[in-house]
């Protein structure tokens, strides 16, 4: 019995760890090469080049899902050199916005989305 207690703890302090995983996708990438990460039920692919960001969303079966109606905000970087920049939808599954400075790479852009059902939801890649 006293071999159980030091396994049990061990086990119970992965679990915390363990479920905070949610949908995030972590490093699976989508079909543009951006990061994959699941809000408010589809899966969202970032991409950013230079100053633009944009967001090509998609079922989870990986299909375009269409984007009329939806409409997302994005913030860029944190501190003081924040940036938020307004994301509109564009053709088909893509939604777009422009930064007021280039974004380099690896800088944290968290993502809020609101989808036409009204389902608002948010991601950081």
């Amino acid at each position: 019995m006293k071999k159980l207690y030091p396994t049990l703890a061990v086990l119970l302090m992965l679990a915390p760890a363990a479920f905070a995983q949610g949908h995030a996708h972590g490093d699976k990438k989508g079909p543009h090469g951006g990061m994959l990460q699941d809000v408010i039920g589809v899966e969202a692919e970032l991409v950013t080049a230079e100053r633009t960001l944009t967001l090509h969303v998609y079922d989870e079966a990986g299909k375009p899902v269409p984007v009329a109606g939806y409409s997302g905000s994005a913030l860029v970087g944190t501190g003081a050199a924040r940036q938020v920049v307004q994301l509109s939808p564009g053709s088909d599954n893509t939604m777009s916005g422009t930064a007021p400075a280039a974004i380099a790479r690896g800088t944290s852009v968290t993502v809020q989305l609101k989808g036409s059902n009204g389902k608002t939801g948010q991601a950081k890649f």
